[in-house]
């Protein structure tokens, strides 16, 4: 076997369950099919219990397990901080790692505020003077049918953009004996549905585009006020105690018009209590030329309508985006062998360990997640101001 000479970049992640598992996935997986510039190693993996971290550590293929951030972020065989907590602690670690001299990578949203993602902006930029860089993961960027969908407008194949229509559906918590988790209470989570999925499509929909929300208009829906209190939770999954219940303070439900900056108009739809519907991302963009729609359920396939031939051959056409020029498919599989969730955290982490060796700021950068995060304040604003539309405020 040769001798693998390449620097090797130490990863350090805090926090281990539904995103942590899947980090830990790609950070194992990326070295393997991409050609990169370093060689990942998954130096230390931290949480608050040390039964369940170590445990972690052991089931997720990290080598060490701490019980304090602070001490992962201190260990001279961490370059690179992995942040999959819940968005209360995104800024406070983000930040300390960063004045560290660390990399970050940070789950989305970037926080819970704007003044928190502000914080965290002004940390990154002081940051990458000194050569040290942070990326917010919006992994749906790394969809092959989502970043091809990017190339085409970018290439002008849908003309002029009219209309984007944004959805993001899920039924998760529809069940209304579904336990109050994190994921429902703003202390924790921020807001509801619209940070958790809300934020998604946002970004999805300003880089398909490669506009920016100007304004919104807005409304906002709790569906069920009340919920079992949960004995214990992971991911998306949860034990009510069925005797004591507690509120919920977010959002069920989202949904805004908004403008683009580029006279493009959307429509947009997060909610986690679409029955039937398990993480069903949807855009749909329409042009002069042409249109693009996606549907996450579906996620190899890229629909295009060219409204450039004549009526008689016109019409939506199934693009099944696994060919080798087809945006990271060819470190796969041969075509027509579909790729899954997984992949796109491995593209993800793919493109920040190029980023950082070719000392070039990575994308989404915590600005984007910034300008998600004020648009995510400025639908807040409008819902609770009877729908009145709302600038996005900007940088």
């Amino acid at each position: 076997m040769a001798a693998d000479d390449r620097p090797t970049l130490g990863i350090g992640m805090v926090g281990y369950a539904f995103m942590g598992r899947v980090h830990s996935q790609a950070w194992r997986s990326v070295g393997a099919f991409f050609d990169l510039p370093y060689r990942p190693v998954m130096a230390a993996v931290g949480g608050r219990s040390k039964e369940a971290t170590s445990a972690a550590a052991r089931d997720l293929g990290w080598a060490a397990a701490e019980t304090d951030w602070r001490d992962l972020i201190a260990r001279d065989d961490v370059q690179v901080v992995d942040i999959c907590t819940p968005g209360d602690s995104h800024a406070e670690i983000a930040i300390a790692a960063l004045e560290a001299g660390k990399h970050v990578i940070c789950e989305k949203p970037l926080a819970n505020s704007v003044a928190e993602a502000e914080a965290m902006v002004d940390a990154a930029a002081r940051a990458a003077a000194r050569g040290v860089y942070a990326m917010v993961a919006f992994n749906y960027r790394r969809v092959p049918a989502i970043a091809l969908a990017h190339r085409w407008v970018a290439e002008g194949r849908l003309g002029q953009l009219h209309h984007v229509r944004a959805q993001y559906l899920q039924d998760w918590i529809a069940d209304p004996e579904f336990p109050l988790v994190w994921r429902l209470q703003k202390d924790r989570a921020g807001s509801g549905a619209l940070g958790d999925i809300g934020a998604h499509i946002v970004d999805t929909a300003q880089f398909v585009t490669g506009q920016h929300l100007t304004g919104v208009s807005a409304l906002t829906e709790t569906f069920v006020t009340q919920r079992p209190l949960a004995e214990t939770s992971a991911g998306l999954s949860a034990d009510a105690v069925s005797s004591r219940t507690g509120t919920v303070d977010v959002d069920d439900a989202a949904l805004f018009t908004a403008r683009f900056s580029g006279g493009a108009v959307g429509m947009f739809e997060a909610t986690r209590f679409a029955t039937g519907r398990k993480n069903a991302l949807r855009l749909e963009v329409n042009g002069s030329a042409g249109s693009l729609a996606f549907d996450f359920e579906a996620m190899n396939e890229l629909w295009f309508h060219d409204h450039t031939l004549p009526a008689a051959e016109a019409g939506f056409r199934r693009v099944i985006v696994t060919e080798s020029d087809h945006p990271y498919a060819a470190a796969w599989w041969p075509p027509g062998h579909g790729l899954g969730y997984e992949h796109t955290f491995t593209h993800e982490v793919k493109d920040f360990i190029e980023a950082i060796a070719a000392g070039t700021a990575p994308s989404p950068s915590f600005a984007d997640g910034l300008r998600v995060q004020r648009v995510l304040a400025a639908v807040e604003a409008s819902a609770a101001d009877s729908s009145r539309f709302t600038p996005v405020e900007e940088s």
